[in-house]
């Protein structure tokens, strides 16, 4: 397998409105699709991501109002990251501002300037300024959305994120090099490298960055050796990382690997949006193994992506009910020009 990188990242949320509201009204990401947690319908599963929710470019979020606070430790995917254009540090800087978010800016960590800062439930994220075109994005800085699906809608369009406030120039175009931290980094390296074809590609103190195929931004990770206690996975905390499969056919080549080295691996299970499979790394992270197809186009016109509840066809019998438990959250059109 040659990876392309990052499918998504799930973490685990507070208050559905309030993480609803930072991703689409403060970084302007777009909600595509508004379901279940498929292994407990009673609580929703939020996908984040640009305007059709394409590979490289989703965040979701379990959201569990009254759940325990979490803690970053090793084992974890410690920082998640964001690409965004080279000069657009200065506008994230003012608008993380104004949103009286606190925000720290890192400078040159493997060439590229960062914001750091954190989400309502104290998760830790970035904004790294990158050359790197990030997941199905083409053409300069000028173009930075030219031909990806957040540029594939007109300007009359509508949907809850993709901020009418920012601009093009200045947008997240999907992942950069998310952190994960681990004690034994040269077992999850050989993973990385021997299975899913990543390859190592700069080190800097105690990192180490590692790319799958192409130049996309979400195709790089990076690896921390860390001391540190292990982290409790709970509200503020990333719930585990996927990586992209081509098709069902790599996924399962994929798995037989997987299962050959000894590893506990999950069945092929059907999430509706993609097959995925599951199993923990050698440091205990929770990785997932996403194929791209069938996307989030199957039950919803791009347009109207994250307008209403979506649920598998094993729970719509149940829709009153589910519905009649799920917290009340109200939802902001912002214009996708």
């Amino acid at each position: 397998m040659r990876s392309a990188g990052i499918h998504h990242i799930t973490a685990i949320a507070g208050d559905p409105q309030r993480n609803l509201d930072f991703y689409t009204e403060t970084l302007g990401l777009r909600l595509v699709k508004r379901t279940v947690n498929f292994d407990d319908p009673g609580s929703y599963h939020f996908y984040f991501g640009d305007n059709i929710g394409s590979p490289g470019t989703i965040i979701t979020f379990f959201p569990w109002p009254g759940a325990r606070q979490g803690s970053r430790g090793s084992g974890q995917v410690t920082t998640v990251s964001f690409a965004v254009p080279p000069n657009a540090i200065a506008f994230w800087k003012e608008r993380l501002r104004a949103n009286h978010v606190i925000a720290e800016e890192i400078g040159g960590r493997f060439g590229s300037n960062t914001l750091r800062f954190l989400d309502p439930d104290g998760m830790r994220l970035e904004l790294i300024a990158t050359h790197v075109i990030p997941s199905g994005v083409e053409g300069s800085r000028g173009n930075y959305l030219k031909g990806s699906a957040a540029g594939s809608l007109p300007a009359s369009a509508q949907g809850y994120g993709v901020a009418g406030d920012v601009a093009r120039d200045d947008r997240i175009g999907g992942f950069a090099a998310p952190t994960l931290e681990v004690r034994k980094p040269e077992e999850t390296e050989d993973l990385l490298t021997a299975i899913l074809g990543f390859e190592f590609v700069a080190e800097e103190n105690n990192r180490w960055r590692f790319r799958g195929r192409g130049s996309n931004a979400s195709a790089e990770i990076d690896l921390v050796s860390s001391d540190a206690g292990f982290g409790q996975i709970a509200v503020g905390t990333v719930h585990h990382i996927a990586f992209r499969a081509a098709d069902d056919e790599e996924q399962l080549r994929v798995r037989e690997q997987l299962v050959a080295r000894g590893l506990n691996v999950t069945p092929v299970i059907d999430r509706q949006y993609f097959h995925s499979i599951y199993f923990r790394e050698p440091n205990g992270i929770l990785f997932e193994i996403a194929t791209d197809e069938p996307g989030f186009l199957i039950d919803e016109p791009a347009d109207e992506l994250g307008e209403s509840l979506k649920l598998p066809p094993i729970y719509e019998p149940s829709r009153d009910e589910i519905e009649h438990v799920l917290p009340t959250i109200h939802l902001h059109h912002s214009a996708a020009s």
